[in-house]
């Protein structure tokens, strides 16, 4: 092994910090090394859309031809960048902690709209040559008009600082690592369950020659091998697609410690422009994983799917159902009706643990001081900022013991206010010691409305308890009929009713209700 180690990358500010980054590491454990800039067709053919490039070696063949003929020791890539099968002779000898996953969409001010999915105001113009975002944006905003945008980081936010975009959609690894001030825009970091990144965004891996066993060893002392698992699972899916970024393909792995399991989320899309399909599977076994969610994306059918929600004509769901030949019909089996309040009581926190909670209690004009907001969930939080304000505090939906208790302890001995559904079942304020400091306030109720014809939807999706009491006083549930619940509570409904649901839902809001949809639909 050679002293200075000789590592290879492109020379972009952001793979030079890379480069450096794995520099430091390497130094740190004893390792002296050198950097070699070496320029890709992906550098030189700039007039090109990255669908024609991403996964198909353009920003690493160089690279990797200078490390087969021995010119370098080391190659440092974004691991989205390499295909999935490497040449002959090379491999993967580490892989760096991962930086957040997650895509920014970057704002220009004028084209800021808090009211809008994402903050963009409507019909604007959005800058990406990546077809993964592309078929999703379009999922979430078929108004935007998306035009292909190319460049390094810092060029792209030129471009869009020069108003030749009104937003760009980009990771945000690699402005997290660069630390560029994006002060002067609105900026949007999209949550990874919602927009699924492409397979192992975030993860650097560090390249060498199969048989450099004893730089191998070395590179042990640096390597993560949890996010060299997770970033496996994801690659494999992408690889039993046969896909680079001509397939729409976004995939995202992570392990739930306290369940014990691995789970995946995989969106997919047959071009740029059609509507995706996407899914969710978990398993104890990691190397199944990837095997089952694309087995499960190959088996979608198309089918009739009936929601107990109020009619959207514009909505995630409606779009990738139907972009996909699914049948849909939306009517809530509740009516929610306000309910009058007049004094409120001293508190330093509200929390609301629905959106009806946020709307009926901001429509009665509340007079307010300077309290912070807490609330479950990502559609609550939009609810929330559609009324001017933001979420201090945003638990899961999944788990609503476990976001009580992290609420009482980040509220600690502060009065809290609960705007909630008259009879609720308080599942939050239960979680709290000093129960003098919290404050019910009932701002709406549900009553049965349950007037319409009977679904015979082969899917039913129940969107809460009080929906799922409302079908079985007038409905019966048929034998060929698939329930999917949101959330324990409305599990629990049904199991009373002795209704199995053949899913609940891996995050309250469209795309985790589109997982269910397409993942149930596979067993019909």
């Amino acid at each position: 092994m050679r002293s200075p180690l000789i590592i290879g990358t492109r020379g972009s500010d952001l793979a030079l910090w890379q480069a450096n980054y794995i520099k430091e590491l390497l130094e740190e454990v004893g390792q002296s090394c050198v950097l070699k800039i070496i320029q890709t067709q992906g550098d030189e053919k700039q007039e090109l859309n990255l669908d024609k490039l991403e996964g198909k070696g353009f920003f690493t063949k160089e690279i990797e031809d200078a490390l087969l003929r021995e010119e370098t020791d080391l190659a440092i890539h974004s691991f989205k960048d390499l295909p999935t099968e490497l040449p002959a002779g090379l491999i993967i000898g580490a892989v760096s902690a991962r930086e957040d996953p997650s895509e920014l969409l970057i704002i220009h001010k004028k084209a800021f709209d808090h009211k809008k999915k994402f903050s963009l105001k409507n019909n604007s113009t959005v800058g990406t040559s990546s077809a993964r975002r592309k078929s999703q944006l379009l999922a979430f905003r078929p108004d935007v008009k998306l035009i292909d945008l190319r460049g390094n980081i810092p060029t792209r936010i030129n471009k869009l600082r020069a108003e030749q975009y009104d937003a760009i959609l980009i990771a945000s690894a690699g402005v997290e690592r660069l630390e560029i001030d994006l002060s002067e825009f609105h900026v949007v970091k999209i949550d990874p369950a919602e927009f699924i990144p492409a397979p192992a965004q975030g993860v650097l891996a560090i390249q060498i020659r199969e048989t450099d066993k004893t730089l191998r060893g070395l590179l042990k002392k640096i390597d993560n091998p949890e996010v060299r698992l997770l970033s496996e699972i994801e690659r494999k899916v992408l690889n039993l697609f046969q896909g680079g970024c001509h397939t729409p393909v976004g995939v995202y792995a992570d392990y739930d410690d306290e369940k014990e399991i691995y789970f995946v989320r995989v969106v997919k899309a047959k071009s740029w422009d059609a509507f995706p399909v996407s899914v969710y599977s978990e398993s104890k076994n990691s190397e199944q994983l990837a095997i089952r969610a694309v087995e499960k994306i190959n088996s979608v059918r198309p089918c009739s799917v009936f929601i107990t929600r109020t009619n959207r004509t514009k909505s995630y769901l409606r779009n990738v159902l139907e972009g996909n030949g699914f049948k849909l019909e939306e009517r809530a089996l509740i009516e929610i009706v306000p309910v009058s309040f007049g004094f409120l009581p001293d508190c330093e926190w509200i929390f609301f643990s629905s959106k009806h909670a946020v709307k009926h209690f901001f429509d009665q004009n509340p007079k307010l001081s300077k309290q912070k907001f807490g609330c479950v969930g990502k559609s609550t939080s939009e609810a929330l900022r559609l009324f001017g304000h933001r979420a201090d505090f945003i638990g899961s939906s999944l788990d609503t013991r476990m976001t009580g208790k992290q609420f009482a302890s980040l509220t600690g001995s502060l009065k809290v206010l609960f705007p909630q559904a008259k009879e609720s079942m308080r599942s939050i304020q239960q979680q709290f010691v000093k129960l003098e400091n919290v404050f019910d306030l009932a701002v709406y109720e549900t009553l049965k409305k349950n007037d319409g014809p009977m679904p015979l939807a082969d899917i039913v999706v129940f969107t809460s308890p009080s929906n799922v009491e409302a079908w079985f006083e007038n409905y019966i549930f048929q034998k060929n009929q698939k329930a999917i619940a949101m959330g324990d509570a409305t599990s629990s409904a049904l199991r009373k009713h002795k209704i199995i649901p053949s899913a609940l839902v891996d995050s309250f809001d469209d795309t985790g209700l589109a997982r269910a949809v397409f993942g149930t639909s596979t067993g019909l």
